[in-house]
Formats: C-alpha cells, sequence, structure tokens
C-alpha cells in the first residue's frame, strides 16, 4: 500500500480546515490526505523520527524513516511545507498515527532545544536558575534569580 501525507504547519492547517481540505486521491490514484503538524526544522525531525524507534536516512532534499515494515519519505516542498510519503504494511489510520506520533516527539525535541538556549543565555542576562521541575505533563518551570541584585 502506498499513502502520501501533506504535513500542515499549524497556521495553515487553520486556513485550509476552513477550506475544507480534506483527504483524497493523487492523479496515481494514491492516498493523500493533509495532517496538522509543527515540523519544520530538519535536525529535530531527524531526532524525533529517531524517538520514534525509526532507521533514520538523511539526504539532500530529503529524509526517510524505516519501522517494521513500513516506510516514510519525507520531503519539503518550494513553500516549505513537508510532505511524507508512506510505503509498506500502513493504510491511511496507520499514517495518521505514525505522523501524530513523530509530530508529539518533535514537540519533546523542540522543548528541550528551547530549555537547553534559556540554560545557555541566562548567565549573559545576568540570571542564574534556581529551579527546574517537570510536572505531570511534562511541561517545564524553571525559576531564575536576577545575579547581582539584592
Amino acid at each position: 500500500m502506498s499513502i502520501s501525507l501533506v504535513l500542515l504547519p499549524l497556521a495553515v492547517a487553520a486556513v485550509a480546515a476552513a477550506q475544507g481540505v480534506s483527504a483524497g486521491r493523487d492523479q496515481q490514484g494514491r492516498v493523500v490526505c493533509q495532517v496538522q503538524t509543527r515540523m519544520r526544522d530538519e535536525t529535530l525531525l531527524a531526532a524525533a523520527l529517531h524517538d520514534t524507534a525509526a532507521v533514520v536516512g538523511i539526504e539532500r532534499d530529503a529524509i526517510t524513516a524505516d519501522w517494521m515494515g513500513v516506510r516514510a519519505s519525507f520531503q519539503r516542498g518550494a513553500d516549505g511545507i513537508w510532505s511524507a510519503h508512506f510505503t509498506g504494511e500502513v493504510d491511511e489510520q496507520r499514517a495518521v498515527e505514525v505522523i501524530r506520533a513523530v509530530d508529539a516527539a518533535y514537540g519533546r525535541q523542540v522543548q528541550q532545544a528551547v530549555l537547553e538556549r534559556l540554560r545557555q543565555r541566562a548567565p549573559a542576562a545576568g540570571l542564574r536558575l534556581e529551579s527546574e521541575q517537570v510536572t505531570e505533563d511534562a511541561s517545564v518551570r524553571l525559576v531564575f534569580a536576577v545575579e547581582g541584585r539584592s
């Protein structure tokens, strides 16, 4: 089976939803549907794919991910929107589930990148990290103290 997904950035997805964009078939008869995503950065996408236990291959203009019996080829169009073409033992529901799992892993990768930048830049901004707490919903609370002030 072969399925293609168009991975819409969240801002574009809201507009697309308002215009009634839905699943359909392309000129080759393959199932094509659109899925909301926040994926933009290819390095974070590759890391997110690794987090979902995929074997990842990175090429100049594409990223491939292989799971047991399923392959996804990710390509970014001229408009910056990623698309994923699935082959192997996959149907539309499974392809969408995989993309949602990758999107969740991508969100965790973004969170870690932002936290690392905050930790690195805090001293230059005159801040000292006093505490860090991870909540049940996996959000992170950082408490900084202003250095050099009493």
